[in-house]
């Protein structure tokens, strides 16, 4: 790992050094002024390449960043930040990016588990539907991209509520031929990777593999605790402890969408963002398919597919106790 840089120093003449704001195993994240923009602050993402590689892998390794940040540079969504630079310095690859302003979900959930209480659903819902937006954008572009590192302290909410996937660190992108080109060597997160993403760049990873990441996240958003990992759960099938067996307030409908999600196989999966988004906002109902290693029946449809609030379900409780009410006067008085 390089030696961080200082504050004040400052990279190409444009970006001036404020303090570290991540850190990780090939590099940090800092936060810098741009003296070309005045009042703009951006975020660097430092990379650095192992220096004890042959000169022709570390060439290879060079203009892969550059044609890889060259295509992280076209992207323009609501929900992802904006790649506006690239370079390069002595050993080390610069990606600048802008600056998201907010706190992510990870400190914001901690913060519910201290005053002992859950995220409330429609909240955590809202910002899936966000996510899935971004996530729908970089699946459809040519060539595809893949994130690969969702989890919740990858998504940034800030002050008007706007939803960032930041971090590109794990970034994949997958070629029209079929040759997969990776910005950065990496597997994710642990606690949110499938298992096809173990083999590192010789696993096989596609958009579904993104979409166990998502369903992992809003396990963890929704019941205050990650997700027992991926290689756990296949040793162990039974580990997975249901979301509403932690928090019985998360409607059967949500649960059984991040379940489908987060299956172990990917062809057990949603096959697309759009088909997962459809069945978690109650769109579409989930298919009869295998959770884990346990295959569910086809069943009838239950009150909790209409009623996702706990004031929905008072509220229709309530009406139904009327009704009794109601019916038993009406056999006294005959």
């Amino acid at each position: 790992m390089p030696t961080p840089l200082k504050a004040g120093e400052v990279l190409r003449n444009r970006y001036k050094i404020r303090r570290i704001i991540g850190q990780g195993g090939m590099g940090c994240i800092y936060l810098a002024d741009d003296l070309r923009l005045e009042g703009r602050q951006c975020a660097l993402k430092e990379v650095e390449h192992d220096r004890t590689l042959p000169q022709d892998m570390l060439r290879q390794a060079r203009e892969q960043f550059l044609r890889e940040a060259t295509v992280l540079a076209r992207l323009d969504h609501p929900n992802l930040p904006k790649v506006s630079d690239f370079f390069s310095i002595g050993g080390c690859d610069y990606l600048v990016m802008d600056f998201i302003p907010g706190r992510d979900l990870r400190e914001i959930m901690l913060e519910a588990r201290q005053k002992g209480e859950f995220l409330p659903e429609n909240e955590v819902l809202g910002w899936a539907a966000q996510l899935a937006d971004a996530l729908e954008y970089l699946h459809n572009q040519k060539p595809i991209i893949l994130h690969r590192d969702i989890k919740p302290s990858n998504l940034k909410l800030t002050p008007s509520n706007l939803l960032k996937l930041v971090d590109f660190g794990l970034v994949k992108i997958l070629a029209s031929d079929d040759m997969t080109i990776t910005i950065l060597q990496g597997r994710g997160t642990a606690l949110y990777t499938p298992l096809e993403q173990y083999g590192g760049d010789a696993g096989h990873t596609d958009v579904r593999s993104d979409i166990y990441s998502f369903g992992a996240t809003l396990y963890q958003l929704l019941t205050n605790q990650p997700p027992v990992e991926a290689r756990e759960r296949f040793l162990h099938p039974d580990s997975l402890i249901s979301l509403r067996q932690i928090n019985p307030n998360i409607s059967s409908r949500t649960e059984r969408a991040v379940l489908w999600a987060m299956n172990l196989h990917p062809d057990e999966r949603p096959q697309n963002i759009d088909a997962f988004r459809q069945v978690l906002l109650g769109n579409a109902a989930t298919p009869s398919k295998p959770i884990g290693r346990r295959f569910v029946q086809p069943r009838a449809l239950e009150i909790d597919d209409f009623l996702t609030t706990p004031l929905d379900r008072f509220l229709a409780w309530a009406a139904l106790g009327l009704v009794v009410f109601s019916l038993l006067i009406t056999l006294l008085s005959l």
